[in-house]
């Protein structure tokens, strides 16, 4: 079935305004907001979902309320910080007549400071998949830099030995510096695994069901 003749024209428009190159950062920042929304969506939605039924007691509402709190946080969070990029991006470009590198730089900290800037668990977690990545990133620069030596010997293996050996220490005797998510799934790990009484809550659930 076609569509009424008003509808078909008003979508002619709407893509002739879209291949405009003058209203292209424009454009380009709104639609930057509509793919934070559906990653923000696509990301947090199943890990909350898995999360809140593994490690969070409560009723079936409470824990569909919780799952959709923290989706719409991430989501907004994460769209409002890639319009206020982008958006800052452009202007610096269009005040100053060409793009530096600084720009970016300069829009991102911003945007992280207005977005990101407060501590709740959301902004924490994204905060601290960032930071590894980054740690990751600045060290691969430096040595394409030349500012660090190119080990001849892969270090991988170490560094992982490291960073088990660190958490489980850090688990055992210093649990409260631990983000509360993780010291959840090492708990369901390392400690529930130390507690059964029979068949049931040894294979087949964590912990005894509560007799009726």
């Amino acid at each position: 079935m076609a569509a009424p003749p008003q509808l078909q024209a008003l979508l002619l428009a709407i893509n002739a305004l879209l291949r405009k190159r003058r209203y292209h950062a424009a454009l380009a920042v709104l639609k930057g907001f509509r793919n934070g929304v559906v990653y923000g969506v696509k990301i947090r939605a199943p890990h909350a979902l898995v999360m809140t039924f593994l490690f969070k007691s409560g009723s079936l509402r409470e824990k569909l309320r919780a799952i959709l709190q923290a989706t719409y946080l991430h989501s907004r969070n994460l769209a409002c910080f890639v319009f206020a990029y982008k958006g800052l991006c452009a202007l610096q470009s269009r005040v100053q007549g060409q793009t530096y590198q600084m720009h970016s730089f300069l829009a991102a900290f911003l945007g992280g400071l207005l977005v990101f800037g407060d501590n709740n668990s959301i902004n924490s977690q994204i905060n601290m998949y960032l930071t590894s990545r980054v740690l990751f990133a600045l060290c691969r620069l430096a040595v394409e830099k030349g500012y660090i030596p190119e080990l001849k010997w892969d270090p991988f293996p170490w560094y992982t030995a490291a960073v088990w050996g660190i958490v489980l220490w850090l688990f055992e005797y210093h649990r409260r510096t631990l983000q509360p998510s993780l010291q959840s799934s090492m708990t369901y790990l390392y400690e529930d695994s130390n507690v059964w009484h029979d068949l049931s809550d040894f294979l087949l659930y964590n912990k005894s069901r509560p007799s009726k």
